[in-house]
């Protein structure tokens, strides 16, 4: 059983202050000998499974993934000879997953990221009882419906984070609010409740008061962080707010694009086509066509999708804007604008992508030669069979990895994808506040290029507030999602 608080201890014990790795080689070689001595008293098992959390991996901006962090509280990084698959060690707790300015530590098994987060490996720290309060109550799937009263507050650490959920809200939106709740609660169980003292507000579903809450959190003086809110206007009002000394903000709202210090949290349209892009550019097309919803996200979308395709030395041929009433126009133009592109990518915004894809399919389009690429707003409607052959990349709605099993123990009803956001945002929080200090949230921090392994895979914050997440790839067939890869990104 990994103690995470003793392996902190141990690391930093083990590793000497971050100016004195300038002193020469001899003292670098010896800084990570006895770095990884520290490491060797904390692998887990013999199936190579580590600790639960999230952990900070290497990403070279326009890059493939090909190098592996070392850990240290200096950056001590060991590279990976091109062309062999990445292999990373066991054993690294969630504590020192979040050195992340200041440390990477590699923990991606071989077998992918649902075999590196072991539940089953978090303790709270040594001579530390958990909390009653932190503890996860056993409910009943059907307690899940009951919106909690009040404010809440979970854990006594000396970091302050505020969380605003619609627990009360009616519909689904209520539901998704107390299902992420319930995970906040699993996070502070696993991660132990004296690093982070977490406030949950009530925003009710309702856009104008949960735009309240967060400008009294981000204005209280105490709160490091604001994780939430879920609604799209409050969060989209948030992102215009100018100041810069206020807290960052990890926003669970739908379709929200981010803005300075106000991250989008969720999976959103411009990383499921730049990531789809990618997996198709990477086994060998070349010239794509993106049709697009006019509107906001338009660009950004584009601008995406250009960027992942460049990796594979693909190209954007030519991006169509198109509206709710012209997609057949829009694919009839295409003809007279490129020639033969090998793949077409449609991101349909909030509208349904039916109508363009009738008119490509009256063009044999997809087909042998050309592949057509969706995106996960396709699947907020029922599979349509226009959707047969078309790629889409996009999270797994029912794949929460290694906290699926304790989730369910606890609180008696299967995680989803909401689940999962909640505690990758939680588990983020304290471990930033284990391994940074409750002054670790700034944007060389949270914007750190490397990215953080989660729950839902692996992602990175963007300075204009987007996230980029790696997702599987799936092929429609049948009426049905089919894993082609596990995971694709496009960056």
């Amino acid at each position: 059983m990994m103690v995470m608080r003793a392996w902190a201890e141990a690391v930093a014990s083990a590793c000497p202050a971050p100016g004195a790795a300038h002193a020469g080689v001899a003292l670098q070689t010896d800084f990570r000998y006895r770095c990884w001595r520290a490491l060797e008293r904390f692998i887990v098992s013999r199936k190579r499974r580590t600790a639960l959390t999230i952990c900070l991996h290497a990403i070279l901006d326009g890059k493939p993934l090909r190098t592996f962090p070392g850990i240290a509280p200096t950056i001590c990084s060991y590279a990976i000879p091109d062309g062999k698959p990445l292999r990373t060690f066991p054993g690294i707790a969630l504590a020192l997953a979040f050195v992340v300015v200041a440390a990477a530590s590699g923990c991606q098994s071989k077998n992918g990221p649902s075999e590196v987060l072991d539940p089953s490996a978090i303790a709270a720290p040594a001579n530390q009882a958990v909390s009653p309060a932190a503890q996860p109550a056993q409910l009943t799937a059907s307690s899940a419906t009951t919106a909690p009263k009040g404010s809440l507050t979970l854990g006594t650490g000396s970091t302050k984070i505020a969380m605003l959920l619609p627990l009360s809200a009616s519909g689904s939106a209520g539901e998704n609010g107390r299902k992420m709740y319930d995970a906040a609660r699993l996070a502070m169980s696993d991660l132990g409740d004296k690093l982070v003292t977490l406030t949950i507000e009530d925003t009710r579903g309702d856009s104008g008061y949960a735009k309240d809450l967060a400008v009294k959190a981000i204005t209280s003086g105490g709160v490091k962080a604001v994780i939430g809110p879920a609604e799209l206007a409050a969060a989209q009002h948030l992102a215009k707010l100018s100041g810069t000394q206020r807290p960052p903000v990890l926003a669970l709202a739908d379709n929200f694009a981010g803005g300075p210090g106000v991250y989008s949290v969720r999976l959103s349209e411009a990383d499921s086509a730049a990531a789809g892009a990618a997996a198709v550019a990477g086994k060998g097309a070349k010239k794509f066509v993106l049709m697009v919803r006019a509107g906001a996200n338009s660009a950004a979308i584009e601008a995406r999708v250009a960027n992942a395709l460049s990796i594979y030395g693909a190209t954007l041929a030519v991006t169509i804007p198109y509206s709710a009433s012209d997609g057949g126009k829009a694919v009839s133009d295409m003809g007279s604008l490129v020639e033969a592109p090998d793949a077409v990518i449609v991101a349909s915004g909030d509208g349904s992508p039916t109508p363009v894809l009738a008119a490509l399919k009256a063009k044999g389009i997809p087909g042998k030669a050309v592949s057509l690429i969706g995106t996960d707003r396709w699947l907020e409607r029922p599979i349509d069979p226009l959707y047969e052959g078309a790629f889409i990349a996009t999270l797994d709605q029912g794949e929460t990895g290694p906290i699926a099993d304790r989730f369910k123990a606890a609180y008696n009803y299967q995680p989803d994808v909401n689940v999962a956001y909640a505690y990758d945002m939680v588990a983020l929080s304290a471990g930033i506040a284990s391994s940074v200090g409750p002054n670790g949230f700034s944007k060389q921090v949270l914007e750190n290029a490397s990215g953080f392994r989660g729950s839902t895979g692996l992602f990175r914050f963007r300075a204009d507030g987007s996230s980029q997440r790696s997702m599987p790839f799936f092929k429609v067939e049948k009426g049905r999602l089919k894993l082609v890869e596990k995971q694709t990104s496009g960056f």
